[in-house]
This record gives C-alpha cells, structure tokens and sequence, in this order.
C-alpha cells in the first residue's frame, strides 16, 4: 500500500508540476510557524527571503501565506484548514508538532509537505527514514548531537558531579535528547536531577529548584518552552554562577550561557531549496531524503560568560577540540 501511495504522490505531482513549472507561474505556500521564538521565526525569514530570490531566478511567483498557530492545537488545525481550503500548493511545517498534524490532514489529499526544526522525524512518525521518507512528506531536521554538548560541559568542569536537566515533557523535540543525555550521564557516573516546566511561569519555578539544588550546569535541548522562558531565567542563573547549555543559538541571545547546534538561518535557506525542488524540479517527497546539518557551532554569550565567573578565552580553549566553530554573542530579544 505505501508503494501505490508513493507511486501515486509521484504521479499528482509530476501531472500538476508539467503544467505549472513555466516561466510565469505563481506557487501557492501556507507557512504555519508552532511558535514565535528567535530560532523559529530565523527559519521562517530565511524560508521566505530564498523563495523570493528563487523566484526572481526562475521568474516565477511564491505567493506565501504565514500564519503562527502560537502552540495552540485548535489554531494549529485552522490554519491548516485554511491553507487546504486556499489550494495551497506546498505547506510547511515549523516543528515537530505542526509538521505531524499537517502530515495527518494531509493523508487523502496528498498536499506535499516540507518540515523545518524537526528533531527526530523517525521516532515521531512522521517519516519511515531519513533516506527515504516515504510519503508527501520531508524536510530539514536540527537534530542535536546531545553527547557533542556533555564534551562542552565536562570540558570547561572536568569534576562537575550534579547536572540539572531542564525541558518541557510535552516537547516532542526534547524526548530523545533527554533520553540521550541520561544515558551519557548514568554511563559517566555522573549524577543528574530532571526540572521540567510547560510555560514561563513553571520554567521559572524549575530553575529556582535548580539553583537550590546546586547544580554544577545546567541542559536543555532545543525545546520551543525554555527558549522564550530563558529571558526570565538567565539573570537568576547568572547570580547563581549556573552555565546553561542549550540545543540553540537563540538561547545564548536570550541570556544562557551556550547555544550549541545548528544554523537556523541556514536550515531555513536549505528549506526553502527543498520546497523548491519540490515545486520546480518536481521532486518527490517520498524519495527526498531529510536534510540534517553539522551540529558543530558553539554560541557563547560573552556577558553571562563574565557573570558567572568564566574567561572566554579559557572555555573557548577548552571548547576547541569538540566543535568546528566557537562565535560570540550578547543578549538581546531577537536576531
């Protein structure tokens, strides 16, 4: 049955793309973002600024549609719906929870779709491989090398004994680099506490349990809860003398310690290289394998990196050997 689905996403596509890919034709997009945070609306500008030059290229026209369903599921199916109901040519999805509700709405009527920030689209169901997604579906995933974060934390603290782990459990994205992170901590003997939080005001309470407890550092993968939240926690962390190490530049701008993972300008330029091959080249989705990228670029934030007692020049020596690139920033609400 998946083969004849395939065959026949190939077929819908290669009809409705003979017809539309000349010079002069206009695609219709729907973008909907899960949430308005720096590395999720990154990826969303990167998306819309390459369509732009790509149609400028090929002188044809993206017509995009974006809307921001704000994590709540109910706006999440709307916007979708509207985008079905609009003839939408192409939908994608930002994160991990809206790219599964536009894979399940989009079962029967094979509207192809392309995810962004996608962490595990495996384990969530949402492709049968990487190599190979097998349906209407594919895209770009940030997928974090949790160990490659843990070489940071024990380089800079060799004798770290307490690591705090602070993550939303309802955060799809969080579930395997939490997993990850235990697995490295029980394998190194090295003790960890969970703090979990699903709004501000429960991650504020998570990291006043943290500092009480002492832990020597503190994780947190690229979870779409914490990241906004780190605006109200970096201060009381930096008075702590806490690093927080996180899966995402856009944490380190809003006040954590490191941000460790990939480029989310470039992950959304790279989706938008897929959704035009999609449109253009007539691309099958089933058989576009998922983009992942080089999780190598550590972010340091030079202000907490001063507040809580640490010398750049020293962690970025001790960084050296466990990323490809170390580049500084200081706090700020957006990029």
């Amino acid at each position: 049955m998946k083969k004849i689905i395939a065959i026949l996403i190939a077929l819908t596509l290669t009809l409705g793309l003979c017809a539309a890919s000349a010079e002069g034709a206009t695609y219709k997009v729907g973008i909907c973002n899960y949430v308005d945070d720096a590395s999720l609306n990154q990826i969303v500008e990167n998306i819309q600024n390459r369509l732009a030059e790509l149609g400028a290229e090929k002188g044809v026209t993206f017509e995009i549609d974006y809307d921001n369903c704000n994590a709540d599921a109910s706006v999440m199916n709307q916007i979708i719906s509207n985008f079905i109901a609009n003839g939408v040519d192409l939908m994608v999805g930002v994160a991990t929870p809206v790219a599964m509700q536009m894979q399940s709405m989009t079962e029967d009527n094979l509207i192809p779709v392309v995810f962004a920030a996608v962490t595990d689209p495996v384990a969530a169901g949402i492709v049968e491989s990487l190599e190979a997604p097998g349906a209407n579906i594919t895209g770009t995933s940030d997928y974090l090398d949790t160990a490659a974060v843990f070489n940071l934390i024990f380089a800079a603290n060799p004798d770290a004994d307490l690591i705090g782990l602070l993550y939303d459990v309802g955060q799809d994205s969080s579930a395997t680099p939490i997993a990850n992170a235990k697995a490295y901590l029980e394998e190194k003997g090295v003790a960890y506490k969970e703090y979990t939080g699903t709004n501000t005001s429960e991650v504020i309470l998570a990291a006043q349990a943290a500092v009480a407890d002492g832990v020597d550092a503190l994780f947190t993968p690229q979870d779409n809860t914490i990241m906004p939240a780190e605006l109200s926690i970096y201060e009381m962390l930096q008075e702590a003398g806490i690093p927080h190490y996180t899966g995402a530049d856009s944490f380190a701008l809003n006040g954590a310690f490191l941000g460790y993972g990939v480029d989310y300008a470039n992950l959304g330029v790279e989706t938008g290289n897929v959704i035009a091959g999609i449109l253009l080249d007539g691309n099958d989705p089933a058989t576009t394998p998922v983009m992942t990228f080089d999780n190598g670029t550590a972010t340091i934030n030079t202000e907490t990196c001063a507040a809580i007692g640490l010398d750049f020049e020293a962690v970025s020596e001790a960084f050296a050997p466990y990323c490809t690139k170390i580049q500084e920033i200081v706090t700020a609400e957006s990029f």
